[in-house]
């Protein structure tokens, strides 16, 4: 990993109950500790500073800002892990991609699994990757890009980054994945727009969201 500089943004709380906290991570900033005590900065620890009761619940990647729900019990920690492990969590995502992506909508059909020599980053492997589906829809066309709104009907890592490669238009300043000018942006332009999942306390549906900075 790079050096690690995370950003020292306040915590931006986006809901609050007695069961969830939702926050809205800023990019550069772990999910969880990294190894070494340098890693040590996450939002975990942050958020466990204000709700020492905080669990963890799901990641986003480092390079990823966006929204982020914890649980604040054991039971809605697991109430909301099977809600994620059975695909119940409906996930939003708004990125900027390299080129013009045509058609207006589609799906991404390709599995993937750790590129071993090359870790963390990931490769689309017909023999041995496991199934990973991506829904794109196209919002507009800039000078030379896309902006999209990416909502992953699977969970596998770095899913919407390596499917977007895949299909020729990388997001635009991914350190792994982009090339030439497409890497050269001030962050990666990737972020959680909106989750959708039912309370721990009731199973009535919210809905959680914020905006993309870029």
């Amino acid at each position: 990993m790079s050096c690690y500089a995370p950003p020292a943004d306040p915590l931006e709380i986006l809901h609050e109950d007695h069961e969830i906290l939702v926050v809205n991570k800023p990019a550069g900033l772990l999910s969880v500790p990294g190894r070494g005590e340098h890693l040590a900065d996450c939002l975990l620890s942050r958020v466990q500073t204000a709700f020492p009761q905080a669990l963890l619940v799901h990641r986003l990647d480092r390079d990823t800002s966006g929204v982020m729900v914890f649980a604040l019990s054991p039971h809605a920690q697991r109430h909301l892990g099977l809600q994620f492990e059975k695909r119940g969590v409906k996930k939003t995502y708004v990125a900027r991609l390299e080129g013009h992506l045509e058609p207006r909508r589609g799906i991404v059909d390709l599995p993937l699994i750790v590129d071993w020599p090359n870790r963390p980053r990931q490769k689309v492997c017909h023999e041995t990757g496991k199934p990973a589906l991506t829904d794109w829809r196209v919002q507009r066309h800039d000078a030379g890009e896309t902006r999209v709104r990416l909502m992953p009907q699977t969970g596998r890592s770095h899913q919407l980054r390596v499917h977007m490669q895949a299909i020729g238009h990388p997001i635009l300043g991914d350190p792994f994945y982009a090339r030439g000018a497409a890497r050269a942006h001030p962050r990666l332009m990737l972020h959680s727009e909106e989750l959708r999942l039912r309370h721990p306390d009731g199973g009535a549906g919210q809905r959680f969201r914020a905006g993309a900075p870029f």
